[in-house]
């Protein structure tokens, strides 16, 4: 078995900007939205911002901490970190890293934290010549993310027997959850599964809803040491276990490469996470009572789900199509805040903040006694990371 995480740090403060559709946030910087998130978050927690010394990212973050330091006041920097490639991917990995930085002694409050303003830069959901990545399957003809993980998801489709009715019911299921939830981008517009079948085709088998969001905004979380979690303002919950792994042979995946072993190319390549991560946390997926999957493409999900040992192989489709990820009649209440189909799309940030929300019991769509809830980073790119968080 797997060593046991850290125990003595926790999650204490969730901060957001106000979420919103790519170019709606013109008023303010990234920068900006950067710096109200992670002030909300301290607020959240009962700590005053000067009080943060270690900054966590992942995914390129374009806002340096040492900046981040001096517009916010913050008297010393301890540790600074950037998850490695993955992308999204790294998500869960940068919450990890917060914790051993806490759990070292090297620092005492550490931000992980994601701003992403698309209108002000680039769109991820469109080709963009780069040298890792799309640009080397470009002469082939895969140009966008949704292209490279329509190969995957079709593979398992073939090999699995799920279909495109199955398949409706994830977004179909996460925008329902986003209609309870007032951050969500989605918020008060309500998608029947005649209007998901007659939006066009994004990249066969993906229709337009089964693709997440272009979003604009920020949002960060807290890590600290257990005991100082006692004295602030919420519910202290528990990094359980955190993990970051890579199949062999796997590389850039799908965004790079498609040259991935065939049998784990349908799949999301977690297989070895999620012997880690469950090895670590001493539990099975059966103990889990609520889940945020990385959404960036409906496909993830029931590939996940088999992935993570949440269903046996082949179970994927029928599992989904039965209902059980809906709240609150669903076995595995899953993206209860709408996921990235739905609330908005930070590279998973915000699937974090809705895992802690669960253990809080402040989530929207809260799910009954809610003791472990389960988070998985990463979609196509290269490795992935997830975390078990419990009360």
């Amino acid at each position: 078995m797997t060593e046991a995480f850290p125990s003595d740090t926790a999650i204490v403060g969730l901060g957001e900007s106000r979420y919103g559709k790519r170019g709606s946030i013109t008023e303010v910087s990234e920068f900006q939205v950067c710096c109200e998130a992670i002030k909300a978050a301290a607020e959240d927690a009962g700590l005053d911002v000067t009080e943060i010394d270690g900054f966590a990212s992942f995914a390129d973050e374009r806002h340096e901490p040492v900046r981040i330091q001096q517009t916010l006041g913050i008297p010393q920097m301890r540790f600074s970190n950037l998850v490695w490639g993955a992308a999204g991917g790294g998500c869960s990995a940068s919450v990890m890293n917060a914790a051993l930085a806490v759990h070292a002694g090297i620092c005492k409050a550490v931000v992980v934290y994601r701003s992403l303003c698309q209108g002000q830069y680039a769109r991820f959901g469109h080709y963009r010549p780069r040298a890792v990545g799309g640009s080397y399957m470009t002469p082939f003809g895969l140009l966008t993310p949704a292209q490279y993980t329509a190969l995957t998801f079709r593979r398992y489709m073939h090999e699995k027997g799920m279909t495109e009715a199955q398949l409706a019911e994830v977004p179909l299921a996460f925008r329902d959850h986003a209609l309870r939830n007032p951050r969500a981008i989605q918020y008060g517009k309500p998608l029947t599964a005649e209007e998901y079948f007659a939006s066009r085709y994004i990249a066969t088998p993906f229709r337009l809803y089964d693709c997440c969001l272009e979003s604009d905004g920020a949002c960060a979380l807290i890590v600290t040491t257990a005991e100082r979690a006692r004295d602030l303002r919420q519910r202290p919950v528990r990094i359980l276990a955190a993990a970051q792994a890579s199949n062999a042979g796997w590389g850039l995946g799908p965004v790079g490469s498609h040259n991935m072993p065939l049998a784990d190319y349908g799949t999301t390549n977690s297989r070895e996470l999620a012997r880690a991560l469950f090895g670590m946390a001493g539990i099975t997926p059966a103990d889990v009572d609520v889940a945020q999957i990385y959404d960036a493409f409906s496909g993830l999900v029931p590939m996940a789900l088999e992935d993570f040992g949440f269903v046996g192989k082949g179970e994927g489709g029928a599992f989904v199509g039965a209902g059980n990820l809906r709240w609150s009649s669903g076995t595995l209440p899953t993206n209860t805040a709408g996921g990235m189909l739905s609330e908005a799309y930070l590279h998973g940030l915000n699937l974090v903040h809705e895992g802690v929300r669960q253990i809080r019991g402040h989530s929207t769509a809260q799910v009954e006694s809610a003791e472990i809830s389960f988070v998985n980073s990463g979609g196509g790119a290269g490795h992935k990371s997830a975390l078990i968080l419990s009360s």
